[in-house]
């Protein structure tokens, strides 16, 4: 089979031809720019080839209501041109075939559960910390969507004692994004996460708000995995301060092995690594075909 996906990004979009192994074939990466340029680029590059599917994972907010007229758009995103924009509609307007849509965070938890981290599992999530904050959750072997889709990188988060800053999310100020995202970490201490050091006390901090959505997820959601990826993520040093914050939150309430004596195999990095939202992608595509059969 031959699959066309695309991982539209707030700041970049990258696209791929694939297979049902999840193999990625060939693949362009571009920025996001308005979006008559941004989907032209796209088209021209599906068209090289002859595509069965295509699978679309997209920065938010989305909608996913078959039964809405704007079923397919991008909604109340701040990004310029793109806030109300059918970017569904434009894809299947040029190609005749099976597309799937859901969110980039939807994609990659897909992508990890077809062929990454969470492999066999039927309930688990995915967050991505970066240039925002997202998560998407497969529960029950099938996508979580419901009223709209997880936002929870907008959930309100306790205030760390020693941090003064007032949080960068336009909506809410102090929330999940607006306090751990990789914007939120760049203004709170000047410098981009990547140029600080592995010992600066921002990443016990980092930990703090992360320990705390995952604490929030677990009691909520009970996974069976936690993937952490995004750019903030590729700070390795992170993961042990987060096992311990979530199990000093927890503190012995949640009475499974995963969480007092075996975390570490539990809360863990894409095994896609930076493929999972583009192979998430190509799992919607897939996941198209199957419906259309």
């Amino acid at each position: 089979m031959v699959i066309g996906a695309i991982e539209a990004g707030g700041t970049k979009f990258v696209c791929g031809i694939g297979n049902e192994r999840g193999e990625i074939l060939t693949r362009i990466s571009f920025p996001t720019q308005r979006p008559e340029v941004t989907m032209g680029k796209v088209i021209e590059f599906l068209r090289k080839t002859k595509v069965e599917a295509i699978g679309i994972g997209s920065f938010g907010p989305i909608n996913l209501n078959r039964g809405s007229p704007h079923y397919g758009y991008i909604t109340t995103t701040p990004k310029p041109g793109w806030s109300n924009y059918d970017i569904l509609g434009v894809i299947k307007r040029e190609f005749d075939v099976p597309c799937g849509w859901d969110t980039d965070v939807n994609a990659a938890v897909l992508g990890e559960v077809t062929w990454g981290a969470a492999r066999g599992v039927d309930n688990c999530m995915y967050y991505t910390f970066g240039t925002g904050v997202g998560a998407g959750i497969y529960a029950e072997g099938k996508l979580v969507h419901g009223m709209m889709h997880p936002e929870a990188g907008h959930i309100m988060v306790r205030r760390h004692a020693a941090d003064r800053y007032e949080g960068c999310c336009p909506y809410h100020g102090d929330c999940l994004e607006g306090m751990a995202s990789g914007p939120a970490i760049e203004n709170r201490w000047g410098v981009k996460c990547s140029e600080l050091p592995p010992d600066h006390p921002a990443w016990a901090m980092q930990a703090y708000y992360i320990g705390q959505a995952l604490c929030g997820s677990i009691l909520m959601l009970s996974p069976n995995k936690i993937i952490l990826g995004g750019g903030v993520m590729k700070q390795l040093q992170l993961f042990p301060l987060i096992h311990s914050e979530v199990q000093r939150t927890l503190n012995g309430y949640v009475g499974s092995e995963q969480v007092l004596s075996n975390i570490t195999p539990y809360i863990v990095q894409p095994a896609l690594g930076d493929d999972a939202g583009l192979c998430g992608a190509l799992a919607l595509g897939l996941s198209a075909m199957d419906v259309s059969e």
